[in-house]
């Protein structure tokens, strides 16, 4: 069973020679004011600017509340906003938002439980590091 050598093939450049699936042969837009190419672009600012408000939210609370809000609270507004981003992040480029839900939970509700994992290992170990501190030597 002989395969005949394409070089336009789709399948043939994902076996072999790579070089020429990104040259613009597998080029989904040709022309870059085709409408195709702007939704593309407009979905990219839409993602650009949701970012850099979420950044210069998360700076502005650390350059403005640093001193004055509880340690805890900044913290947590922190972890809420990046695990946002990183959620957002993950939504676009790794392109799960286009995928089932189900899918997009399944690797970020894992993120979620380790995260839980990790607060509450370092709570349970500040627990017993104070307890074995203030514990009288006999």
């Amino acid at each position: 069973m002989s395969h005949d050598h394409n070089d336009n093939d789709p399948q043939a450049l994902y076996e072999g020679d790579q070089s020429k699936l990104y040259s613009g042969l597998m080029s989904h837009h040709d022309d870059i004011k085709s409408p195709e190419s702007k939704a593309q672009v407009k979905r990219l600012m839409k993602v650009l600017v949701l970012l850099s408000i979420v950044t210069v939210v998360e700076v502005g609370l650390g350059l403005m509340f640093s001193y004055t809000m509880p340690r805890g609270i900044l913290n947590t507004i922190f972890l809420v906003l990046t695990m946002v981003k990183a959620a957002y992040i993950v939504s676009v480029f790794m392109h799960l938002g286009d995928e089932m839900k189900t899918f997009f939970w399944l690797v970020l509700m894992p993120l979620l439980l380790f995260v839980w994992f990790i607060i509450a290992f370092l709570f349970d170990g500040g627990f017993w590091l104070n307890m074995n501190l203030t514990a009288p030597v006999r």
